[in-house]
């Protein structure tokens, strides 16, 4: 599953980019996957409204529907 998840993390990857972001696979445990978004991502103030409405809701289309995005902003890089 893990591979899935990377493969979609990297599909919508570029969306983020585009407005200065990106966001990386931290990890999976059970189903809640780990992420770490950076650059503009970071310190965006929408940022929990792109994990939920967009990564989140991506992952659960094409691959879980019960999966959880976390965003695990409190580690290093």
């Amino acid at each position: 599953m893990e591979t899935k998840i990377m493969e979609a993390i990297n599909a919508i990857r570029p969306a983020l980019q585009n407005d200065g972001g990106d966001i990386e696979f931290i990890g999976l445990e059970g189903k809640i996957v780990h992420v770490k978004l950076v650059g503009a991502c970071a310190g965006c103030p929408m940022s929990q409204i792109t994990l939920n409405n967009g990564v989140q809701r991506y992952l659960r289309e094409t691959i879980d529907k019960e999966l959880v995005v976390v965003n695990d902003d409190q580690l290093p890089m």
